[in-house]
């Protein structure tokens, strides 16, 4: 793990979320590129520097997470892919980091780690941004099989006020018979971890990088459990 006395992140500025809540009012190619500089200072270096001092802790959490602090690696594009959206505007009025396996099922079968900073708001979690069906399949499977593992790996979220559970249910209720929390976590067809917050001093401090470390390493349990089944269902799949 860096120490603390390495660190390069020193907190985002005031003038990180000035940026993007004019960007979100400008979304125009000549505004942006007059204010790049401003881009690259306020948002850009930010993620690149929290992204290095995350990086050997969550190597930790798992060896082949992605931790390079580059876009396209571990930080999102500012430019939008336009091609197949109805919203044509140029950029992002938001900015993220993701944690992940590389690969294309990385998505869709291994959660990732993520944190978004908007013009008004951020957070940060871990989860899918959409489960693949025999994931979620197998992931019930395992519960039947060997509930007190699940329960092992899932005890830790009523002990704490960090995170909520989101994601897309299924519109039949499976699991109704099962017990909580295990009746809860049928329900769900992906889900993912989330901690929401308004702007506040916490992001704007080095000690944010703390805090995503300690709050990133509670939902490791989760994320090993899931990972362990994905290894399984990716395995057969070859």
């Amino acid at each position: 793990m860096t120490a603390k006395s390495e660190r390069q992140f020193r907190g985002f500025s005031r003038k990180t979320f000035t940026f993007l809540r004019d960007l979100h009012r400008n979304s125009d190619k000549t505004w942006f590129k007059a204010r790049r500089e401003v881009y690259e200072e306020h948002v850009l270096q930010p993620l690149r520097d929290l992204v290095s001092d995350l990086a050997d802790f969550m190597l930790g959490i798992d060896l082949s997470f992605e931790v390079a602090p580059s876009v396209g690696k571990t930080i999102s594009r500012i430019y939008r892919d336009t091609r197949f959206s109805k919203d044509k505007s140029p950029f992002h009025d938001c900015a993220w980091i993701t944690f992940k396996r590389s690969g294309k099922d990385w998505s869709r079968y291994i959660p990732g780690y993520f944190l978004e900073i908007a013009p008004k708001s951020y957070r940060y979690g871990m989860g899918f941004y959409e489960a693949a069906p025999d994931l979620m399949a197998r992931f019930r499977e395992q519960i039947d099989e060997d509930p007190e593992s699940f329960l092992k790996a899932v005890g830790w979220l009523d002990k704490q006020k960090v995170f909520t559970v989101e994601g897309e249910k299924y519109k039949r209720p499976t699991g109704q018979d099962r017990p909580e929390p295990i009746r809860t976590w049928y329900g769900y067809k992906s889900f993912f971890l989330t901690s929401e917050h308004a702007i506040d001093d916490t992001i704007l401090s080095p000690k944010f990088a703390d805090q995503l470390m300690d709050h990133f390493g509670q939902a490791a349990p989760l994320y090993r459990y899931v990972f362990r089944i994905a290894s399984q269902v990716l395995g057969e799949r070859q």
